[in-house]
């Protein structure tokens, strides 16, 4: 075990280290945020699928596949991927030509900059519980290859990230990405190809999974189709305009790079995404009589793979982790500054604010900390961060990018699919994201016949925020 631990222990030096030589060239907060608007496409698709592959997918999936069958790929891989393709068809162009920096942006220039604040206001604990998800993951994977115990684990993965994102910001996260992506399909495929031989080949490994398990509606007891939609439909509505993926669309170099990218990334993501749902599937013929959870992926991979190769997948559960909660503390970074703090220091220059966005990540990396310090799930974290605030940015989003209503809907909408959303936890609805997203359509169409004039969108011309 210990010449494992010193071979992921000198994989996560190296990116480090190179996040560290990327710094260099980071002068103004569009370096760091956005990568100087200049990703292409082959960096700019790697990104998108690396960021959304995380813990979630290699963690949280191969776990509720394994205890729940094929229902529990639900999110991950087949509505989180949806929902990079319907940025791709619909929206990818749209945000790109408005060159903004963070989806708040867009509410100020479509309606006022209190918008914007409270709309930065309601991302941030999205972001922060994802970026907490990333590391606990992180911790669990250290914990399981190394002596360390959990709560050291989680502290040091919590460590590495953060030194790592606040030296590199965007740029470097986007260029490591392009390795991630390439470790991640390599690791998985080694552990996937690996399970097929051990059960005696692929044909073998399927035939003897029990045919329950392959019901891919399958409803918790108790819950009804309404429930069960909702299931599905969280992932997409909450993470559809989530800051993490429309950074990565808005640093593309142009319009057809970020929707191309968008689109190539959700194929590679289904696709490299259904190896750990095959595991998950696979799960209790390799390990039977034991505890799948979040810890499946691992222990496949310390059973099965020799040392070099164990390495490698380890390295590549890493990877995919580094990539995601890098992306999430920018998001967190982002949001606070560029939409909170500077707009009370319009005289701060370039050197300033990147030392602002620097602490962003820093401060926000604190606080995921905590949270996964905390928790109990991987799965729980994600699902409670794409339904916190997601749904009301959704439809807030929507409306700003049309010619209809002007900020008093806004308002309408805002407020109304908060309090929606808040009935939802405290009465224990059964489908409380699908009610907010309608409070919200209904809050602003409603308030259409008593506002005054409309206020257009914005040209698609104007300039960067």
């Amino acid at each position: 075990m210990r010449w494992e631990a010193w071979g992921i222990g000198g994989y996560v030096l190296v990116m480090l280290g190179f996040g560290a030589w990327v710094s260099r060239r980071i002068k103004t907060d569009a370096d760091f945020f956005l990568a100087g608007r200049s990703l292409g496409p082959v960096i700019a698709t790697f990104s998108v699928f690396a960021t959304w592959f995380g813990a979630e997918t290699c963690i949280g999936a191969a776990g509720e596949v394994y205890r729940e069958g094929l229902a529990g790929a639900h999110a991950d891989p087949l509505a989180y991927g949806a929902c990079i393709v319907l940025m791709g068809l619909f929206l990818a162009r749209t945000l790109w030509e408005r060159q903004i920096t963070t989806i708040p942006d867009l509410f100020r220039r479509r309606w006022t900059p209190g918008l914007e604040r409270a709309g930065a206001l309601i991302m941030l604990p999205s972001s922060i519980l994802w970026a907490g998800a990333q590391i606990r993951a992180f911790g669990e994977i250290i914990s399981s290859t190394t002596p360390f115990d959990p709560a050291s684990a989680i502290t040091a993965a919590a460590v590495v990230v953060v030194c790592y994102t606040v030296a590199g910001g965007l740029m470097a996260d986007a260029y490591n990405d392009l390795i991630q992506g390439i470790a991640i399909a390599v690791g998985l495929s080694l552990l996937l190809f690996t399970a097929f031989d051990v059960l005696g080949g692929a044909r073998a490994a399927f035939a003897a999974v029990a045919p329950a398990r392959w019901d891919l509606f399958h409803a918790p007891a108790g819950l009804s189709w309404w429930g069960n939609l909702e299931r599905w439909l969280v992932p997409v509505v909450g993470s559809l305009v989530a800051q993490e993926l429309v950074s990565r669309v808005v640093a593309s170099r142009s319009a057809k790079v970020a929707v191309r990218s968008t689109i190539l990334a959700a194929v590679l993501y289904l696709v490299i995404g259904s190896m750990p749902v095959i595991l998950g599937l696979l799960g209790p013929q390799l390990l039977p009589g034991e505890a799948g959870g979040d810890a499946l992926l691992p222990l496949l991979a310390q059973k099965f793979l020799p040392p070099a190769l164990y390495v490698v997948f380890i390295g590549a559960l890493i990877a995919a982790i580094l990539s995601t909660v890098d992306s999430t503390l920018l998001a967190v970074s982002a949001l606070a500054t560029h939409n909170l703090i500077y707009p009370l220091f319009p005289r701060l220059d370039e050197r300033h604010k990147v030392i602002c966005a620097r602490s962003g990540v820093a401060i926000g990396g604190l606080i995921a900390y905590g949270i996964a310090f905390s928790s109990e799930s991987v799965s729980g974290l994600v699902e409670t961060a794409s339904g916190l605030g997601g749904p009301t940015i959704l439809v807030m989003t929507l409306f700003a990018l049309t010619r209809w209503g002007n900020h008093l809907s806004a308002w309408c909408a805002m407020v109304g699919s908060l309090i929606a959303w808040l009935a939802g936890q405290w009465i224990t609805m059964e489908a409380p994201v699908l009610f907010t997203v309608t409070v919200g359509f209904l809050g602003y169409a409603g308030s259409l016949p008593f506002v005054s004039r409309p206020t257009l969108a914005p040209s698609r011309t104007e300039g960067a925020s």
